[in-house]
């Protein structure tokens, strides 16, 4: 009988804001977290809190089913590769670890969902942007502690305590790529957090100052390559936004065509690209790893091996890889790479149709929309996306739920299934300096 009573508070609760802020607080705080609660709790307790959390998701939609439309609950495509990858299982030479590795993307996107849904941009941004504040604060103080104070690593975390070599460091994140893809997330979160005024003068500061000395400290050539690309995608917004209406159909088809270009001439001047950056050792890696991958890839090129996600110890084709290239690795290092040799090209045109189709809707709402915040997700998308070309991250964890949320969110305002204009946003505030209001 107590249970029975206790019900409707229940359901009363989870349809309150709070609990709607407070599940996103935590839901981003442990995507970040995941590498520090591997470590301290194992994958068991881990995956009990993934496993928690989609349950009060599930348990908040249920409480809000009256505001919510199936149709618009996640994009078409994200659906569709999903399905994708599960029916790859077929093909697979474990199934149940096909199931394993689709949870990784399963758990991830069904909690950006969530979030999505009951959470605004600005709201989302104003709990990455306190999760990520506690977390790289932390990383700085453990780094502090291991390479000066105790001159000691701290090995459970993976800190090396190179910090008074000035680096590379890892914070709590596990490896400096890791790191660096977070601390240029953080920056993006901070500046649009600056820009919106959601939080003071003094927090912005500290809070840009505090991710770019960890961006500075990784020594990672991949972060000044995303700090390069994030910088243009700034620039080229901010151009964007300030420009008449009747101008900028023609301006986002000379962008498009600057892109383009651009990437063909990094493609042809990439050995004196990576020995600019002094990543010579990382592509030589990569690009052995990836002729392998290919070569394995020749032999079903449609389906690819089934999808597992992080490589199994005991799996072939990845086995035979591992032996090949002399390497342990977990991953192609490559999202591209590892989509196209366990989802085949199937896989990779349905992932090229997700996230292009993601980004060309948050980069338009971008571009037209008043507020800075819609900045946000596109500017994220294309991290991300730089991130995808030297590490597979972004299959699972904060990067997936990133993609996801933003896909989700530019979805609902730019979808198809938008049937008509939505009011103007609560969380649309004016610009303080910068990126101005459009024309």
């Amino acid at each position: 009988m107590r249970t029975v009573r206790a019900l409707p508070r229940l359901i009363a609760a989870l349809r309150t804001p709070d609990v709607a802020a407070a599940y996103a607080l935590v839901t981003v705080g442990a995507l970040f977290s995941t590498h520090a609660l591997r470590q301290l709790m194992g994958n068991a307790g881990y995956g009990a809190i993934l496993s928690g959390l989609c349950l009060i998701g599930a348990g908040m939609m249920i409480a809000r089913r009256a505001e919510l439309r199936l149709i618009h609950l996640i994009p078409t495509t994200l659906l569709v590769l999903l399905l994708w990858l599960i029916i790859t299982a077929g093909w697979s030479a474990s199934p149940s670890a096909t199931l394993t590795g689709w949870l990784q993307l399963g758990a991830p996107t069904f909690l950006a969902v969530v979030v999505a849904q009951f959470r605004d941009t600005l709201q989302t941004v104003r709990a990455t942007g306190d999760v990520l504040r506690v977390l790289l604060g932390a990383s700085l103080g453990l780094e502090i502690l291991s390479g000066i104070l105790l001159d000691l690593p701290i090995a459970f975390l993976g800190i090396a305590g190179n910090l008074a070599d000035g680096g590379p460091v890892q914070g709590i994140f596990g490896t400096r790529t890791v790191l660096g893809v977070v601390t240029i997330i953080a920056l993006v979160t901070f500046l649009v957090e600056w820009r919106t005024r959601s939080v003071s003068a003094g927090v912005a500061i500290g809070s840009v100052s505090l991710a770019a000395v960890l961006a500075v400290f990784t020594a990672s050539p991949i972060v000044l390559g995303m700090v390069l690309v994030s910088g243009a995608a700034t620039g080229a917004l901010a151009v964007l936004r300030r420009v008449p209406l009747h101008v900028r159909p023609v301006l986002q088809g000379v962008l498009a065509g600057v892109v383009v270009v651009g990437l063909v001439l990094v493609y042809i001047f990439r050995r004196p690209l990576v020995y600019w950056l002094n990543a010579e050792p990382d592509f030589f890696t990569r690009s052995r790893l990836w002729n392998v991958i290919l070569d394995m890839s020749a032999l079903r090129p449609v389906q690819g091996w089934g999808w597992v996600g992080t490589w199994p110890d005991h799996l072939s084709p990845f086995t035979y890889i591992r032996l090949v290239t002399g390497r342990p690795h977990a991953s192609a290092l490559n999202v591209w790479m590892d989509v196209l040799l366990q989802a085949g090209a199937v896989g990779v045109v349905l992932l090229v149709a997700f996230v292009g189709l993601a980004l060309a809707r948050a980069w338009a709402t971008a571009s037209e929309r008043r507020s800075t915040v819609y900045v946000w997700p596109a500017l994220v998308i294309i991290v991300l996306l730089t991130d995808s070309v030297v590490t597979s991250s972004p299959l699972g964890g904060f990067g997936w739920f990133l993609l996801v949320l933003c896909a989700t969110q530019a979805s609902l305002v730019r979808g198809w299934r938008r049937e008509r204009p939505l009011p103007p946003d609560a969380s649309e505030r004016p610009d303080t300096f910068g990126l101005g209001a459009p024309a």
